[in-house]
């Protein structure tokens, strides 16, 4: 009998994870739970991904407003700060904010238009083509936003960011100013000593500022790569990652993720025999058609992964070959002629036409997508994935 099922992902359930607890006891154990309830067998390469919000958790790795307020204090001391492009978003910066506006004495806040960074939008990009705003060139203070387009609510959650950011600003004493524009150098008119809240784009912002003779640049990946007064942290990410715990706590992107993905996947070989893939996900790396929102908040999609998936797919366009090297073909000869295709593929088909489509994209970024639409982010208790038969192809 032809083999009829491709790829399976599961959403495996888990206990609720605290502080302490030996996660990569748990995740094993309830992997191995998994497969006696649905009667699978354990393969080769199967991915186990576990979602970072967990591993994080596990660890601990929280920390509070008064520790981010501490550290924006150490580093920047009574300067005015500029806030360059930060998101628009309730669970990954506002608190973050109340944290910056806490530990300082006054804040510039460049907000980029008319999105953010992950295409959160202060404004429809037609009500700019009405009011002749060109987003390259034109710089608004918030009076002149206000004017032009008055009050402005995000499509899904109802917020006016913009009043938003300037209430928890104003609530922790700290003066702000508001400006609108998409070169981070404008804010070198208002203060020399900037944080960059950018995720994806920080690298080449920072260097712009620097270049421009800006005096102090950090950005979120700098806040919190310590403990500050005994909290947690991330030597490479900082804040970036971290997701809204409590009103006044943060839980941060996890630590030490490989040495974690490396434990996992040798507790799962001594428990089945079989060489088990393991990451540790976010979010996923998609947009949404609607919202404009690109998914990716966090930093990378995996911080850390066992070394089978590294790489991008190397695969045929099924339809390609259909169309063109077989278009003569049909039945039993044509699944015949492209098994013997995908068999005998080389190995490396970058730039080759029966590629083209195959969304060459890092494994971690794809897999990771699949994991954050199974699991979601709400109440389906599922952190767990369980992946088979990915890397099998239409020959196997």
């Amino acid at each position: 009998m032809k083999r009829a099922v491709g790829t399976v992902i599961r959403g495996v359930r888990a206990p609720i994870i605290r502080e302490g607890d030996d996660l990569a006891a748990i995740v094993t154990q309830s992997v191995l739970e998994c497969a006696a309830a649905e009667k699978a067998e354990f393969r080769d390469r199967d991915v186990i991904s576990i979602t970072e919000a967990i591993v994080a958790r596990s660890q601990g790795n929280y920390a509070t407003t008064d520790d981010i307020a501490a550290d924006i204090k150490a580093k920047f001391g009574d300067k005015t700060i500029g806030l360059v492009f930060p998101i628009l978003s309730r669970n990954r910066f506002a608190i973050c904010l109340r944290g910056i506006a806490r530990g300082a004495k006054k804040i510039v806040m460049q907000l980029s238009y008319p999105s953010d960074e992950v295409g959160n939008h202060l404004i429809d990009p037609d009500r700019l083509d009405e009011a002749g705003v060109n987003p390259w060139s034109d710089v608004l203070s918030e009076a002149r936003y206000r004017e032009l387009f008055g009050e402005t609510v995000h499509l899904f959650t109802g917020v006016d960011y913009v009043s938003y950011y300037r209430s928890l600003i104003e609530e922790e004493g700290c003066e702000l100013e508001i400006v609108f524009a998409n070169d981070p150098r404008e804010i070198l008119k208002h203060t020399d000593s900037v944080l960059t809240c950018d995720i994806h784009t920080r690298a080449r912002t920072k260097r712009r500022l620097r270049e421009a003779g800006a005096a102090l640049v950090l950005g979120l990946d700098d806040i919190l790569t310590a403990p500050v007064n005994g909290s947690g942290c991330n030597e490479t990410y900082g804040l970036l990652g971290s997701n809204k715990a409590t009103e006044e706590k943060i839980k941060l992107f996890p630590r030490n993720g490989q040495a974690f993905v490396e434990d996992v996947a040798k507790r799962l070989y001594e428990a089945t025999g079989k060489k088990i893939e393991v990451m540790i996900y976010g979010d996923g790396a998609f947009k949404d058609s609607v919202g404009k929102v690109w998914e990716l908040a966090d930093p990378v999609v995996s911080p850390a992964y066992t070394a089978g998936l590294e790489g991008t797919p190397n695969e045929l366009k099924l339809k390609y070959l259909a169309d063109n090297d077989f278009a003569d073909l049909s039945g039993e000869e044509l699944r015949s002629a492209i098994i013997e295709s995908i068999r005998h593929k080389d190995g490396n088909l970058k730039g080759n036409m029966a590629s083209q489509g195959t969304t060459p994209r890092k494994l971690t970024d794809l897999i990771g997508s699949l994991c954050d639409l199974t699991s979601g982010s709400g109440d389906k208790g599922t952190p767990i994935v369980w992946i088979q038969g990915y890397f099998d192809n239409y020959s196997i």
